[in-house]
């Protein structure tokens, strides 16, 4: 793309991960960038910015304007405007799918669950801020006292071939209780796949469900196979957006984008 450009910013700032979008004036995704968001939120979500400008071939001079969304938004210095990680997942969702939706956001500390209809306004919306049960860092946690790579968690889920369904949902019972069935003898793929159900559980105490389902999240990114399980169990389809992890930030760039005047 050319240097001249005019390019539009979102920042997502999550108590786990920070996330940036760069959108051109058309709207693309030219850039994307995420990283541990750390104890220093600003210097975070810089380091972001700076890397996802790289990916875009866009300098800061470039930058028409920046929206900051997520549980750190008020942190990102360069930011000319907020917006509340709510608004900016349903945008970056009818973005991509623009009718009535129920989203599912499963994010590092929390998920979300936000309904929309076929004009992209929101109509509800539940968040899961009780414990880490049900999010990513119940999945990281349990994924740690196995001694498994986060990223590998997917794959042994996919290899089960008798799920060991969990009773607790407390990541700290969950983990005493991981151990025990470890003693006796159960498989870690069965393991693993009932950690996913168990997410799934969660999320499904929190609200009923639209006919279109969407998912968006860290946890939807890396762990694919839990879509799957997710439709096998509502007997539906789950769409899932382009860049998952990134549908907050992405919102946050198109209200970058829809509150300017070119």
């Amino acid at each position: 793309m050319s240097k001249s450009e005019p390019i539009f910013v979102g920042v997502d700032v999550g108590a786990s991960r920070t996330k940036v979008a760069v959108l051109d004036s058309n709207k693309n995704l030219i850039g994307h960038s995420v990283r541990k968001s750390g104890t220093d939120f600003t210097g975070s979500a810089e380091i972001c910015l700076k890397s996802a400008l790289k990916a875009a071939n866009a300098s800061e001079s470039d930058i028409v304007n920046t929206v900051s969304t997520g549980y750190g938004r008020l942190n990102v210095a360069f930011s000319r405007e907020t917006k509340t990680e709510i608004s900016c997942h349903a945008k970056g969702c009818y973005f991509y799918f623009p009718f009535s939706v129920t989203i599912i956001d499963i994010g590092g500390q929390d998920n979300k669950v936000i309904k929309i209809d076929d004009k992209g306004r929101r109509i509800s919306f539940k968040m899961n801020r009780k414990c880490a049960a049900g999010t990513g860092a119940f999945l990281e946690e349990i994924s740690s006292r196995l001694d498994i790579p986060l990223e590998k968690l997917n794959d042994l889920a996919m290899k089960s071939t008798n799920l060991v369904e969990l009773g607790s949902y407390c990541t700290v019972f969950s983990a005493t209780e991981v151990l025990e069935r470890l003693r006796e003898g159960k498989k870690i793929p069965d393991i693993v796949k009932g950690l996913f159900l168990s997410v799934i559980k969660r999320v499904m105490e929190m609200d009923l469900f639209t006919e279109k389902v969407v998912m968006t999240g860290g946890v939807v990114a890396h762990n694919p196979f839990l879509v799957k399980m997710f439709e096998d169990i509502i007997d539906s389809e789950v769409l899932v957006t382009e860049h998952p992890q990134f549908t907050g930030a992405v919102g946050a760039a198109l209200f970058a984008h829809a509150l300017t005047v070119l």
